[in-house]
C-alpha cells in the first residue's frame, strides 16, 4: 500500500505524526509537502498528491490544513 500525503503550514505537525504512524505500520508514504511551518499556499501541496491517486502513483491521499 501507498499513502500521499500533503498539508499546509499549519498542518506540518499533525502530517508529520500521521507519516511517522504508517511508517511503523511498514505503510509506503510519498510526503508532497510542505516541509516547512512558513505560510504557504495548500493547493500547491494538496494537488500533487491528490494527482498521484488519480494517476495510480498512490492508493490513498491524505491532506491535512489548518481549517479542516
Amino acid at each position: 500500500m501507498v499513502i500521499s500525503i500533503a498539508s499546509d503550514h499549519a498542518g506540518l505537525s499533525l502530517k508529520e505524526e500521521i507519516k511517522n504512524y504508517l511508517k511503523n505500520k511498514s505503510i509506503e508514504v510519498i510526503d508532497y509537502g510542505t516541509n516547512s511551518s512558513e505560510s504557504c499556499d495548500y493547493p500547491d501541496f494538496a494537488y500533487p498528491a491528490a494527482c498521484a491517486v488519480k494517476d495510480n502513483k498512490a492508493d490513498f491521499g491524505i491532506l491535512v490544513c489548518y481549517t479542516g
